[in-house]
C-alpha cells in the first residue's frame, strides 16, 4: 500500500497539517507563496522532522515523535521530482536512470534493463548515451521522470515539475505525467501554481493557506464552489466570507447581508458568484434586487472579450468584488478607477456554502 496518513505540527513555523492520501490517489497542493506547500512535501519525504506528529506510508510508520521513530529520507521509498531535473552531469542518461535501482541494491545488468524500460516509457530511448549537458529542458525533465519512477517509489512527490519548462514543452511533459500516473496507479502529491497541472493530473485538490489545509475536494468541486479566497482567485469567481443566517443569506464581518441559495443554515459560510453575474449601475436600481453593493472602482483590466472591474479590497483584506462587463458598457457608463458605482447581483446567482469541509 502507498497511502499517506500525516499529522504534523511545527509551532515555530506556525504550521499544522492533517492530510490523508489514498493508495493510487493524485493530490494537487495549491496555495500562495509561503503558505507551506513545500514544507508539506518535506515532511512526507523525511527532509523535515515535525515538532509533534505521526506520518504513515501505507502501514509503515515513518515518523512518530511520541515514540521517537524517524525513518531517514533515503529509506522511505519516496521519490521527489523538482522543477530542476538535477541529473548527475558526469553520467550518461542511461546511467542516471540506472542509478535509482542500483541504489536499491539491484545488479548492474538488471539496473540497465530497468533504465531502458523507463526511458522507453517516457519516449527518451534515443537519449540513452547523451550527457545531461546535451539535453534540452524538456528532455532532461523526461529523464528525471524516468529516474524517479525507476526507483519504484511507493510515493511520488512533484514540486513545481513544469515551472522550469518553456511554454511549448510543458504540455508534453504534463501529458506524459498524466499517462504514467494513471496507468501505473501511482500515489502522488503535486505542489503547483499552475491550475492546468491540477486539472490534468490530480484526482483531488488541497488548498494550503498560512500553514493550514483550508480546503479539500475534487478539482470540479473546488473550482465551482471554492471555500477559500485563494481557490476563488484561481477559479475566477467572487467570494465573500461570513456567517450563514439561514439557508438563503450570509452576513459578512463588516455587517453586509448577502442573499443567495445554499446548503448551510448557520455557522461559517462563503457566498460565491461569478463576475459575469454582476450588473453595474451608476445609481441604486429602483427595482431593488436583493443584492446591491456600493463599490468604488479601483481596477479595470481587459479580460478576454470583456473588461473586468474590481472594487477596493473588502474590510477583512480579501480581494474586492469583480464584475465582467462589455467595452460598450464601460463607455456608456463612463467608468474609470475612483468612480462610485453599484454592483447588483440576483440572489439566484449566488451560492452559499459551508466555509470548511
Amino acid at each position: 500500500m502507498s497511502s499517506i496518513d500525516l499529522t504534523a505540527h511545527l509551532p515555530r513555523r506556525d504550521v499544522s497539517f492533517e492530510l490523508s492520501v489514498a493508495d493510487g490517489e493524485v493530490v494537487a497542493v495549491l496555495g500562495p507563496n509561503g503558505a507551506g506547500k513545500s514544507t508539506l512535501l518535506s515532511l512526507v519525504a523525511g527532509l523535515l522532522r515535525p515538532e509533534s506528529g505521526r506520518i504513515l506510508l501505507g502501514s509503515d510508520i515513518v515518523t512518530d515523535t511520541r515514540t521517537g521513530i524517524f525513518v531517514p529520507a533515503h529509506a522511505r521509498g519516496v521519490a521527489t521530482l523538482n522543477q530542476s531535473a538535477l541529473l548527475f552531469p558526469h553520467l550518461t542518461v542511461e546511467a542516471n536512470v540506472a542509478f535509482a535501482p542500483r541504489s536499491r541494491g539491484v545488479g548492474r545488468r538488471e539496473s540497465r534493463t530497468i533504465a531502458r524500460t523507463w526511458l522507453a516509457a517516457v519516449g527518451a530511448t534515443e537519449l540513452a548515451d547523451r550527457r545531461p549537458s546535451q539535453l534540452s529542458g524538456g528532455q532532461a525533465q523526461r529523464v528525471a521522470i524516468a529516474r524517479a519512477l525507476a526507483a519504484e517509489p511507493r510515493v511520488l512527490l512533484l514540486d513545481e515539475p513544469m515551472s522550469a519548462l518553456d511554454v511549448g514543452m510543458a504540455p508534453a511533459v504534463r501529458r506524459l505525467l498524466r499517462t504514467v500516473l494513471r496507468e501505473q496507479r501511482r500515489t502522488a502529491v503535486i505542489v503547483t501554481h499552475d491550475l492546468l497541472d491540477a486539472l490534468a493530473l490530480a484526482d483531488t485538490v488541497v488548498v494550503v493557506e498560512s500553514g493550514r489545509i483550508v480546503e479539500r475536494g475534487t478539482t470540479t468541486d473546488v473550482l465551482s464552489a471554492p471555500r477559500s479566497s485563494f481557490a476563488a482567485r484561481i477559479a475566477g469567481v467572487n467570494l465573500l466570507s461570513g456567517t450563514a443566517t439561514g439557508t438563503d443569506s450570509l452576513r459578512t464581518p463588516w455587517g453586509h447581508s448577502v442573499f443567495g441559495h445554499g446548503d448551510v443554515a448557520d455557522g461559517p459560510a462563503v457566498a460565491v458568484f461569478s463576475p459575469a453575474a454582476v450588473a453595474v449601475h451608476l445609481e441604486p436600481p429602483h427595482a431593488s434586487p436583493r443584492n446591491v453593493i456600493p463599490i468604488v472602482l479601483t481596477e479595470m483590466d481587459v479580460h478576454g472579450a470583456t473588461v473586468r472591474l474590481r472594487g477596493a479590497d473588502n474590510p477583512d483584506g480579501t480581494p474586492g468584488i469583480a464584475a465582467d462587463v462589455t467595452p460598450a458598457a464601460v463607455a456608456e457608463l463612463d467608468l474609470e478607477p475612483g468612480k462610485q458605482v453599484y454592483f447588483v447581483v440576483k440572489s439566484q446567482e449566488i451560492g452559499i456554502h459551508s466555509a470548511s469541509r
